[in-house]
Order: C-alpha cells, then sequence, then structure tokens
C-alpha cells in the first residue's frame, strides 16, 4: 500500500465547510479524506502546515504569461512549463495558459504545445484558452485589430480535433464573429465557449447562451454594459442562470462597487469566479514586454499599451483573494471557492478539481493568517514552499 501524507496544523476549507482540528489525508496524488488530527493513522508521514488555512489550489482560466514570457511569442511546452512554475507560488495549481489574437499559425503551434504539454502531463497544465480572433473590433481592447477575424470552417474544425487532445479547451469568441451553430457544433465537441470582446446586444447574447455558450470572459471589460435599456452582455451575464463570468479583481479593471454589485445580483446556479488576465509580468520585476510587436508598459500596477489601453493584468491569484475578501467584504470561503470550486465547474472539472473531497486532486494551497502562501501542493507533490 502506497504511503500516506498527512497535512495538519492549520484550519481546512474543503471548498464547502471548514475544519478544525483535522488533518488532510492525501494518497497517489489524490484527497483521501479529511479527519481528526488525533486519529491520522500512524503510519501517516505528518506534515505540520502551520497556523493557518488549507485550502483548494486556486485554479486560473486566463492567463496569458508569467516568468517573463508570453504564450503568443513562445507557443512551446517549455513556455508552458515557465507560466505554469511561475503561477504557482501565488496559489494556482491549475491553469489554462491563454493566446491572445494572433495569426493562424501561432494559433496552431499553441494548440500542438498544448496537446504535448498535456501528454507530459506539465505540473498545472490543465489546458488552453483561445482568447479570438474570433472577437468584435468595437470591442478589441488590446488585441490587434489586423488579426481579428470571423470564424472558418478550418478553424472549427481544429478547435474540435484539438479538444480531444487536452483536458480542457476555452475558446473566448464574439456573436459578431461567431455564429450560433458554430456555438452550437464547438460545445457538442467538449468546448467550453465564452462570450467576450463583444458589443453585442442582450437578447443575442442570450440567444448564443442557450446555444451553448456558458461562460463570459472578464466581466465588464471589451463588452457592451448595463444600461437602464439595453443590458448589453454584461446584464446577461449577471442575469443568465447559467452563464458563469470571469472577473479581474484588481481595483483597475472593474471598481470595487460595481464588483459588489455584480456579486449580490449575480443569477445562480453558474458564478462568478476570479481570473488573473495575468502577463509576462509575474513572479518578475520587468517593467516592459512585447505583446503582437507593441510595448506594454508596467506602471502603478497597471499594464497598457502606449495609448494608455489596459493590455492584461500584473495580478496573481492570492491578491485577486485578497481583494474581494478585504476591499469587497466578502467571507473568506466565498472568496476562496471563487478562485477554485467556481472555475472547475465553469469548465466541467469540479469531478476532480475545486475541491478537497475523497478522490479529488490533491491540489492544496496553505496560507498563513495574512493570507499569503506559504506552500503549494500539486497531485500531492509540494512545488512550492515560502522561505
Amino acid at each position: 500500500m502506497s504511503a500516506v501524507l498527512a497535512l495538519g496544523g492549520a484550519r481546512i476549507f474543503d471548498g464547502d465547510a471548514w475544519h478544525d482540528d483535522s488533518a488532510l489525508l492525501v494518497r497517489d496524488g489524490l484527497v483521501e479524506g479529511i479527519m481528526p488530527a488525533n486519529a491520522v493513522p500512524s503510519g501517516a508521514e505528518s506534515v505540520d502546515a502551520g497556523d493557518g488555512i488549507l485550502a483548494p489550489g486556486f485554479i486560473d482560466l486566463q492567463v496569458n504569461g508569467g516568468g517573463g514570457v508570453m504564450l503568443n511569442d513562445h507557443p512551446d511546452v517549455a513556455t508552458i512549463e515557465t507560466i505554469c512554475r511561475a503561477h504557482a507560488p501565488f496559489g494556482t495549481t491549475a491553469l489554462l495558459p491563454t493566446l491572445i489574437t494572433d495569426t493562424p499559425e501561432i494559433t496552431a503551434a499553441a494548440l500542438t504545445a498544448g496537446a504535448e504539454a498535456a501528454r507530459k502531463k506539465v505540473p498545472g497544465f490543465l489546458g488552453l484558452h483561445l482568447e479570438g480572433p474570433h472577437l468584435s473590433l468595437a470591442r478589441k481592447g488590446a488585441h490587434d485589430p489586423k488579426l481579428i477575424r470571423p470564424m472558418t470552417d478550418a478553424d472549427e474544425a481544429a478547435l474540435i480535433a484539438a479538444r480531444a487532445d487536452m483536458p480542457a479547451l476555452l475558446t473566448t469568441v464574439a456573436p459578431e464573429s461567431v455564429t450560433r451553430q458554430r456555438v452550437s457544433t464547438l460545445a457538442r465537441a467538449g468546448l467550453v465557449v465564452s462570450l467576450g470582446h463583444s458589443d453585442t446586444d442582450y437578447a443575442t447574447a442570450g440567444a448564443h447562451a442557450d446555444a451553448g455558450a456558458t461562460v463570459v470572459t472578464h466581466l465588464f471589460n471589451a463588452m457592451s454594459q448595463v444600461g437602464n435599456r439595453a443590458p448589453g452582455l454584461a446584464g446577461a451575464a449577471i442575469d443568465s442562470g447559467g452563464l458563469f463570468a470571469g472577473l479581474i479583481a484588481d481595483g483597475i479593471h472593474v471598481h470595487p462597487a460595481v464588483m459588489g454589485i455584480a456579486l449580490r445580483a449575480k443569477q445562480g446556479p453558474a458564478r462568478i469566479f476570479l481570473v488573473t488576465d495575468a502577463m509576462a509580468t509575474i513572479g518578475t520585476d520587468m517593467t516592459s514586454f512585447t505583446l503582437n510587436g507593441r510595448t506594454v508598459h508596467r506602471r502603478d500596477g497597471r499594464l497598457t499599451l502606449d495609448d494608455g489601453t489596459l493590455a492584461g493584468a500584473d495580478l496573481d491569484m492570492i491578491s485577486a483573494v485578497r481583494f474581494v475578501h478585504r476591499r469587497i467584504g466578502l467571507d473568506l470561503g466565498e472568496a476562496l471557492r471563487m478562485a477554485s470550486t467556481y472555475p472547475a465547474a465553469a469548465i466541467g472539472q469540479a469531478h476532480r478539481l475545486g475541491r478537497l473531497a475523497k478522490g479529488m486532486a490533491a491540489n492544496v494551497v496553505s496560507l498563513d493568517r495574512d493570507l499569503g502562501v506559504n506552500g503549494v501542493w500539486i497531485d500531492g507533490e509540494k512545488v512550492f514552499a515560502a522561505g
């Protein structure tokens, strides 16, 4: 019988409830269970997690880069490995490296790299997020307008073929560039279709949701807004019980008051979850980098193009958790669910990720009392230790 690892000494949040004076048991990369600390089997390897919190590892569905690299610049397995390593110290145990709108050749290379990363079982790799190129020029944000285009039959076929090669494949599309029929076809093939970078109206967004779209990309950013007579895509995301929505919780992309309004108003069962929209800067002291040949500047917590357009975020997951807990006032358990349980559900991975329950992946983050990251485990293997 394989050895059992017992993580104890901290409060345990399993994704649903809190456990005191308990230990988290791990065997063969999976959660064995949670039991009273005084009942841990004598043969278990005990690890003191410190006087803090053990929680499900964070899941980030929008990660453009980290560790000094961008997926767009080098769409290969080495870049994916670097991005995953860069985000682990911030509590992220599973992520979707994200390709921002690019050429067909770069997109194909990213899909090939994603398939290889899945075969190699790169720690932390969950799949890919293709943010574009099938977006709306009216809401392009920092995406290169010369590369935005409607989806073709060949694009659709390439996405469907790639889906079989990785655990999850999410694509952000705009109704202006992708028909409801294509959304339905992609969803039936197992892709997660997200609506974003779109000026679409409320009714059209709802029709695309009915066709199979289940997520909205970075709520309030690069989309039609809530108006008194025109709810827009933002209104559809909040009003629809079937649409999950990512949120960049840095206080720059969305005003804290607007975050609070959306969180209080959101209809379920689909929920709002945290994303970083992180760029190459995470885990580095770099002050600038390039995106599609354009310089992105890092100043005062912002990443912007020369004209001031926001270009991704200088944000990590534990900072987002702290923000919604301390600044928005969410219960800590709910803040942790926004970083783990809800994104797992958004991409159909709730059966194995996002909670600490028997049979789930042993992806765990250890936090101190100030919500700093002490340690991180992926599939039961420790990949980060503070200090």
